[in-house]
């Protein structure tokens, strides 16, 4: 099912001609067809005699009824619109139509439970999909009332914005529907609040549930709930779901001065979601990974924390004040993002989240703002082929990064004042820039017209250096501050940005150790500044640019600094620090300005000094794209092997890794990531075979690994592990899937078959990927991943496709086009970016080769075309730097 765009133009045209009032949907859902049913009466005001649309994407439209004149949709009905002439100054319009449950996560998807064979579904909206389930004015500054019914399967629960009612007799429900299926109920939900079309939803399935409730600060009582499916419900820890929901309903309600918007808080985690969660108002849906069935990460759990409380922020910034336009989804995905940091900081038991953010989600940034398709953080969107792709660490993260400093700017409590008049202005309304500019003025008596230039509607990143002078006795007499701007071709030169530095200044002890003698923190606004030395800091011998990570910059260290701040990494007291200095490397090794192999060197060295669960996890992922990218492919299997006889040694316990602790699963999981030796897959062998079941289950010491817990996902991460290296054959695969029959059990048997390294799985998954429909979403996801691996050889050549196909890279350049026309934008974007050849001279040949003579393909295509080609390019520059 295609894509279909619509431009900001024809939405502030629609905007300006017609009012919406109410939406009235009708679904009648029986899990045994392939489409739904679906009624929407929509009344609205308009101009009188003037034409208009009205979105729908449906297997087919059976009735159009306009101010009571039944229409011809074979005149009105062009795809995924209906055309509406002659419109009354107060109109009412009812679309009868059959829609599509869908497999790619757009929608309303539907997934069968393999565990016991029942159905789920669930809505996915953003941007542009309400449309694929009724017909709906989809632009979100056309605010409406919508009120559903839904007739299902008696046994489902059934939730959506407001609260579930109790189900009730199907045919006095449904009225004119005519014939219905048997066995349903009807669910009668009562009217919303004025809200836009992309955060309704509608949950429907035998979905096992947990309840609470807490009090507003109006003094209503918020029913809570904790929803998943039942196959998974002895999984769903409810109750700490709920104490974060909590505090973050505490600090939201205090910080906005608005209680909260909506009449209950659901949260749902539901089976293949695309992303990490969605904000339907007062009914969030979350990926059901959420939903720990085997022992997570630190940083597994500290991200699910930072989830909740990034979508209940929503519920202010997007839900009860939403955007005009989708330039301005900044106003909704950063103020969640910092909102989310800062709850999780002063409310959870993550209070180093500050850290995490500085190492997880400003890397993001950092790469996004380093990419040709850069943009300022206030997007020019011309149409919804723009925003789709927008969803990025700009939009996220680098916004983020600027509120924090903003904060900082105006102070915390003019900042929260300007808020609290925002939303008690624009309540269910919509809103652009200046909207917030005014009130944040207003409550900070600061001009913020020059600063929202620089910061929100200028793209780039500038470029911080310290640099130091020496007395003949080598005391530090001097510090000058510099920054640059940081250019990328065929962008704007990024302005130089007003910036608060911290500067801190560090000097080596004997045994290894570092003391921090101080930190200056100082205001740059121009190219240079010169940092006050802190009293002692004359015998300092390393100095760190924005230390404290105050703002959002590349730093460069001096030559002396950076010498030692490698060899010193683990003398870092403090942990921001430390995982600072680590992306300062790894912002050079990207750059070319570093070899790769010296970053895995620095690791080598200094992993068991790296705790902190998020920052180790940012570590091992960028690990992973060194070996497999960054360092020169004749340099790799030396490297694979030295690093995977540690990673091996750390996780039985070496230099202090704690037996049991987070650090170890870490390490462990990514020694199955890199184990390239006989030994080392004897050692994950020993391992599978103490699995839950096997006959040495329970090991105190799986491959001599004192307190390693062999759990369900772990089992799969090594039999991926010896799947990539061909030590499993497709029948035991089945084995340990006949042992996991879940959705997740299948996913990871999907991508245990892709990673063996033989050219028939190969194949057979790139032809799976690209051909095989009926694959759901997360299916082609897991596919994809074990595609990817291990296809290109330590040779720097690729697996060898089998017939029909001729080669991979071939294959992909011929294809890619077709998905953009013929897939969802989902799948499409999955399998451009997922299924992309390895980066080599002849791949960046290629790509440049199918952009020249592509020019008029999809806009999001070319961007991630363009973006694809860059990190082609990047890999292929970081092969060449050379060892200082």
């Amino acid at each position: 099912m295609p894509q279909h765009n619509l431009t900001r133009a024809e939405a502030q045209a629609r905007a300006a001609l017609l009012s919406s009032h109410g939406c009235d949907v009708t679904l009648v859902l029986d899990p045994s067809q392939d489409t739904f049913r679906s009624v929407t009466t929509l009344t609205f005001s308009a101009e009188e005699g003037a034409e208009t649309f009205v979105d729908a994407i449906a297997e087919s439209i059976d009735s159009v009824v306009l101010n009571g004149v039944e229409l011809d949709p074979a005149e009105l009905v062009t795809p995924g619109r209906i055309r509406l002439p002659g419109l009354a100054a107060e109109n009412v319009l009812t679309v009868d139509g059959r829609f599509r449950y869908m497999n790619t996560g757009e929608g309303l998807h539907r997934f069968v439970d393999p565990v016991d064979g029942e159905t789920y579904l669930y809505t996915q909206f953003e941007v542009p999909d309400s449309r694929r389930v009724f017909a709906v004015f989809e632009q979100p500054d056309l605010k409406s009332t919508f009120t559903f019914t839904v007739l299902a399967p008696e046994h489902w629960t059934v939730v959506s914005n407001s609260p579930t009612p109790h189900p009730a007799d199907a045919a006095e429900a449904a009225g004119a529907l005519g014939e219905l299926p048997p066995g349903l109920r009807a669910w009668q939900f009562a009217p919303t609040p004025r809200i836009s079309s992309y955060i309704t939803a509608i949950v429907a399935g035998p979905y096992t549930s947990v309840h609470s409730s807490l009090t507003s600060t109006d003094g209503r009582e918020i029913p809570l709930g904790a929803y998943c499916r039942a196959s998974l419900a002895e999984h769903l820890d409810a109750e700490d779901i709920f104490a974060i929901t909590r505090s973050g309903f505490a600090l939201y309600e205090d910080l906005f001065g608005t209680p909260y918007p909506f009449e209950k808080y659901d949260q749902l985690f539901v089976p293949e979601f695309n992303a990490g969660a969605m904000e339907n108002a007062g009914a969030v849906t979350f990926l059901e990974s959420y939903v720990f069935r085997s022992r997570p990460t630190r940083a597994m759990v500290e991200r699910r924390a930072v989830t909740i409380l990034h979508e209940l922020a929503h519920m202010w910034f997007g839900d009860l004040v939403t955007m005009r336009w989708w330039n301005d989804l900044w106003l909704n995905e950063s103020f969640a993002e910092y909102m989310s940091t800062l709850a999780t900081a002063e409310g959870t038991e993550f209070t180093d989240a500050w850290t995490t953010f500085a190492t997880l989600e400003k890397s993001w940034a950092y790469r996004q703002d380093q990419l040709p398709s850069t943009h300022p953080i206030v997007a020019e969107i011309a149409d919804l082929a723009d925003v789709e792709v927008n969803f990025d660490g700009i939009t996220y993260a680098k916004g983020a990064s600027v509120l924090t400093a903003l904060v900082s700017y105006v102070g915390r409590e003019s900042f929260f004042a300007g808020l609290r008049e925002y939303f008690a202005k624009h309540a269910w309304g919509n809103t652009e820039l200046a909207d917030l500019l005014t009130e944040l003025e207003r409550a900070s008596g600061r001009d913020l017209g020059a600063w929202s230039r620089l910061w929100l509607e200028e793209s780039g990143v500038n470029v911080l250096r310290a640099e130091p002078q020496r007395g003949e006795d080598g005391a530090l007499t001097s510090v000058t501050l510099t920054q640059e701007p940081h250019v990328l071709p065929g962008q704007p030169v990024p302005s130089l940005r007003p910036h608060r530095v911290g500067v801190g200044f560090y000097r080596t002890e004997d045994g290894g150790g570092l003391t921090r003698l101080g930190r200056a923190d100082v205001d740059l606004d121009g190219r240079s500044a010169e940092v006050p030395l802190p009293a002692g800091a004359e015998s300092a011998e390393i100095v760190v640019v924005n230390d404290g990570d105050l703002t959002y910059a590349k730093a460069r260290f001096d030559e002396v600094s950076l010498r030692l701040a490698m060899e010193r990494l683990s003398g870092f007291e403090d942990t921001l620090t430390q995982l600072l200095v680590l992306s300062t490397v790894w912002d050079m090794v990207r750059d070319g300005e570093l070899p790769a192999a010296e970053y895995v060197e620095l690791l080598h060295r200094h992993l068991p000094a790296v705790s902190h669960s998020s920052g180790l996890l940012v570590q091992l992922r960028q690990l992973a794209t060194a070996l497999g990218e960054y360092v020169p492919p004749a340099e790799r299997p030396a490297l694979r092997t030295r690093i995977a006889d540690r990673l091996l040694g750390l996780s039985r316990g070496e230099d202090g890794v704690e037996p049991g602790s987070d650090q170890q699963l870490q390490l462990f999981q990514a020694l199955c990531r890199h184990a390239c030796t006989d030994a080392h897959f004897e050692v994950l062998e020993e391992v599978l075979a103490t699995a839950p079941g096997s006959s040495a289950a329970g090991s105190e010491a799986p491959g001599g690994l004192p307190g390693l817990v062999v759990d369900t996902d772990l089992v799969w991460t090594i039999v991926i592990a010896l799947a990539g290296a061909d030590r499993l054959t497709e029948a035991q695969i089945d084995a340990h899937l006949a042992a996991d029959r879940t959705a997740a059990g299948q996913r990871h048997a999907d991508t245990a078959r892709a990673a063996r390294t033989t050219a028939e799985a190969k194949s057979r998954a790139f032809l799976a990927l690209v051909d095989q429909r009926d694959l759901p979403n997360a299916r082609i996801s897991a596919i994809a991943q074990g595609f990817s691996r291990g296809l290109q050889l330590d040779s720097g050549d690729c697996i060898p496709a089998q017939e029909p196909l001729t080669s991979f890279s071939r294959e992909y350049f011929d294809r890619v086009t077709g998905w953009w026309e013929t897939r969802t934008l989902e799948i499409a974007q999955t399998l451009t970016l997922a299924l992309f050849p390895p980066s080599t001279a002849k791949t960046v040949e290629a790509a440049e080769n199918w952009l020249s003579t592509h020019p008029q393909a999809p806009k999001g295509l070319l961007r991630l075309m363009r973006e694809n080609l860059d990190n082609a390019r990047r890999a292929q520059r970081a092969q060449q730097a050379r060892r200082r």
